[in-house]
């Protein structure tokens, strides 16, 4: 497929001088609203790292919840309260915006779900998240670039293309379908044979962009030559921070909300393998949730009139473990949790074939037993937001998983 590119729209320009480096955008072309007014957007939002949903949404009604998520429980009660979504469960009081949203019944929580990878590295277990597959070690594209690559030609969704958050692409959306990749002030510029291209083109076609873009190549092999010869440095980003989340989503919802602008986005935060003083209602644990949360919030801002079509999935490689570890964390698990937020949402719900947590129902006598497949939800989202069949789910997207039914009705 040939691939066109064309110079940006001003009001777009400014969104990139002042909000980041471009580095990638295969075709730009510009389109009209669709006639019905329906515009579907979908995010994908990866936590890297593993979530612990037994303190993101805690089962307050379980009885056994407590004594075995010791310190870092939710509880209705205190000065760090969780907050109440149905009779059973809570959200961590970190979360008010998405408490709110789920009161609006525009965010839902899919609990006790996994891919279907059971053992516990981070490495594989992102890639199958990511690429998938039902095992790791595939590497090259990713689900939610097939999803884009399988839609009919010339369909608008496909002709726009996704957008990569961050210093470098997710996995999830990497893939012959054309992808523009954004990064935040505070993420490194890109580097290496892709940007030199991208600057070239600039330099012919839009000079005031590719001063831009070559500044923030600059910076980052400054950052880059003050490494050499010291000892590993933790990878610049700030996608592991709140105030990194919120930038990336207030950026990211710009360029989704434009008229031509794509329409299905892939961003990764980092920072979520909490395996030392994770803390619960309060800590380190509940600093990434107010990430998260600010990030909702900020696609419901940034998104504006498109907010209505418009449905988050916030998903992560696998859970920790139902008991607290010596040092008041929790390490790799299992059963985890699925966020949902936007306005397409159908929302207000807890989605949950609930496992119980006395030790015989733990999965392993460890962790939360998963019982809703993430590529369940995945798929629902996609054959309701795009119109993918079942049958383009199971064997082009998610391949080899046609016994995973996709999860219906979770968008309005």
């Amino acid at each position: 497929m040939s691939l066109l590119c064309e110079t940006p729209h001003p009001s777009r320009r400014a969104v990139l001088m002042t909000g980041g480096a471009l580095f990638a955008w295969a075709y730009l072309p510009r389109f009209a609203r669709a006639a019905d007014n329906h515009d579907p957007r979908l995010i994908v939002i990866v936590l890297r790292g593993a979530l612990d949903g037994l303190s993101a949404v805690g089962p307050v009604g379980d009885p056994d919840y407590a004594g075995l998520h010791g310190d870092i429980a939710l509880s209705l009660s205190g000065p760090h309260a969780a907050l109440p979504l149905d009779a059973f469960f809570a959200v961590n009081p970190a979360m008010p915006v998405f408490a709110r949203l789920f009161k609006a019944s525009q965010a839902a929580v899919v609990h006790a779900a996994a891919t279907g990878y059971r053992e516990r590295s981070h490495f594989d277990g992102q890639d199958v998240l990511e690429s998938g597959f039902a095992g790791p070690g595939h590497v090259a594209t990713g689900w939610l670039n097939r999803a884009l690559a399988s839609l009919p030609a010339g369909d608008r969704v496909a002709t726009l293309g996704g957008l990569a958050v961050g210093p470098s692409t997710p996995l999830v959306i990497r893939g012959a379908a054309p992808v523009l990749g954004w990064a935040p002030q505070s993420l490194p510029a890109p580097a290496g044979d892709l940007a030199t291209r991208v600057l070239d083109l600039y330099q012919h076609r839009d000079p005031v962009l590719a001063v831009a873009l070559q500044k923030g190549l600059d910076a980052n092999k400054m950052a880059l030559d003050d490494q050499i010869g010291a000892k590993p440095m933790k990878p610049r980003g700030g996608l592991d921070s709140a105030a990194g989340m919120r930038q990336a989503a207030q950026g990211a919802a710009r360029l989704i909300a434009a008229d031509d602008g794509p329409r299905v986005a892939a961003l990764a935060f980092d920072g979520w393998d909490t395996h030392v003083n994770e803390g619960g209602a309060t800590g380190r644990l509940a600093t990434l949730l107010g990430g998260l949360d600010g990030a909702f919030e900020e696609f419901e801002k940034g998104l504006g009139e498109r907010w209505k079509d418009t449905a988050i999935v916030a998903i992560t490689e696998f859970g920790r473990t139902a008991r607290i570890n010596g040092t008041v964390g929790t390490d790799h698990g299992t059963g985890t949790v699925v966020l949902l937020a936007g306005g397409a949402i159908k929302g207000g719900r807890v989605i949950a074939d609930w496992p119980g947590l006395k030790p015989a129902q733990l999965y392993q006598q460890r962790d939360l037993a998963p019982t809703s497949d993430v590529r369940a939800v995945l798929k629902g989202l996609l054959a309701d937001q795009f119109g993918l069949s079942a049958a383009v789910l199971g064997e082009k997207v998610f391949p080899d998983s046609g016994a995973v039914k996709p999860m219906m009705n979770l968008i309005v």
